[in-house]
């Protein structure tokens, strides 16, 4: 008998916001967290702004000797990881350790870490090299830090799938607490980008908007839209079984009822044209929740403002959801927030949820110009509110990845 699976805490650091709250009410409020970047000098990049995360404090949480240490990438993920664990009011009594896993990953990884140390190998020598280099670059490293300041023993498991890795990452720890093999696990991604080999790379593939304009870059659905916006951030979740979170008296935030995974095994970095592939992702997520497309309220879309994707997804809607297509609420909240790759997913996963919670449906901004190919209901400019039992988030990645998971509102009996 598969087991319930509940959500019992939730963290968050984007660029709207330093935690879930904060995070929350930007994005129910329209509020835009791109920006011009400052984390390294831009003078000789064609892309000046990202969605940077702004006034973050590592040393809140995590003590100077050892933040010295690590990448940001591990930093905020460690940072978002602390508010989720102290939501759900765990402790190292109330679990067993080897029950516990941890499925916190990213697209990319230390990427500061590469670039600076590279850097340091060109230019001074090999011998200079910090031998922090490798633990700080690996993508397991992230989880690995997580796993051991909370003793977390169980599998450390990051599904690195690009732009798809949170959503995938929470989908496989969501299978493992369902079918028995952990009790709690720590599900999400982290991702810090912004840097001369983030921005340069994706810049020289002609991904990000070349608009250098905050208000007027990232612009999902639009007819105008030219390229997403990078951006840097984490996202991660306390899942648990339902049975071990009542016996301890968790309080539930909502449930997690399904997951789908599917590969387009089309081409490197552009989605399938016919959708198959994204149609059949969200179909399996609907079948595994055991719900019709018409009870999904909310679905927060990949959305990433390239126009490619978006005319794609938008198919993709249409075919998984039939007619209802036109009636469901859709909404990019990169248009707010950016795009942090391999956190993205995760972090749209804890919009979904908040958007169960309140009621809300966050919008799409800096949508201005109808695409005849993009014609659903993005929720332009401003949020409405909606009664939603389930939303689903849905995220794609370079290689042709596709996954979706479908988020419930909670109640005490299924």
């Amino acid at each position: 008998m598969k087991r319930r699976v509940v959500i019992t805490g939730m963290g968050a650091i984007t660029s709207v916001g330093n935690n879930v709250s904060d995070t929350w009410n930007a994005l129910a409020e329209g509020k835009n967290g791109i920006d011009f970047i400052t984390l390294f000098d831009v003078e000789n990049s064609k892309v000046k702004i990202a969605g940077e995360v702004k006034n973050f404090d590592p040393l809140k949480v995590i003590n100077p000797r050892e933040a010295r240490k690590l990448d940001r990438v591990i930093q905020l993920a460690i940072c978002a990881s602390q508010e989720a664990y102290d939501q759900a009011k765990l402790t190292k009594e109330s679990v067993d350790p080897y029950r516990f896993g941890t499925f916190v990953t990213s697209g990319i990884g230390g990427l500061n870490t590469i670039w600076e140390e590279s850097s340091v190998a060109c230019l001074k020598g090999m011998d200079r090299m910090s031998p922090f280099f490798i633990p700080n670059s690996i993508v397991n490293l992230i989880g690995g830090h997580i796993a051991i300041r909370f003793q977390a023993k169980g599998p450390n498991l990051p599904v690195v799938t690009a732009c798809s890795a949170g959503t995938n990452s929470i989908g496989e720890a969501f299978r493992y607490i369902r079918d028995g093999y952990l009790d709690v696990a720590f599900a999400g991604g982290s991702e810090a980008p912004i840097n001369v080999l983030g921005v340069g790379g994706f810049a020289s593939m002609r991904a990000l908007s070349p608009n250098n304009e905050p208000n007027n870059s990232s612009m999902p659905f639009d007819l105008n839209r030219n390229g997403f916006v990078i951006a840097e951030g984490s996202g991660v979740f306390i899942l648990e079984d339902y049975d071990h979170a009542k016996a301890r008296n968790a309080t539930i935030i909502a449930e997690v009822v399904g997951y789908g995974s599917t590969s387009d095994a089309f081409h490197m970095t552009a989605p399938d044209e016919s959708a198959e592939g994204i149609n059949v992702c969200m179909r399996l997520a609907m079948e595994d929740a055991k719900i019709k497309p018409e009870e999904i309220g909310y679905i927060n879309a990949h959305g990433t403002s390239t126009s490619l994707n978006d005319k794609i997804e938008t198919l993709g809607f249409k075919k998984a959801f039939g007619d209802y297509a036109n009636k469901v609420s859709i909404s990019s909240t990169k248009s707010m927030t950016g795009h942090a790759l391999g956190a993205t997913g995760a972090i749209e996963s804890i919009i979904c949820v908040e958007a169960i919670r309140h009621g809300i449906v966050p919008p799409t901004i800096n949508y201005k110009t109808p695409d005849p190919e993009c014609d659903l209901d993005y929720t332009p400019n401003v949020a409405k509110k909606r009664d939603l039992k389930y939303a689903m988030n849905v995220n794609l990645g370079f290689g042709g990845q596709n996954a979706a998971l479908i988020f419930k509102r909670y109640e005490e009996e299924q």
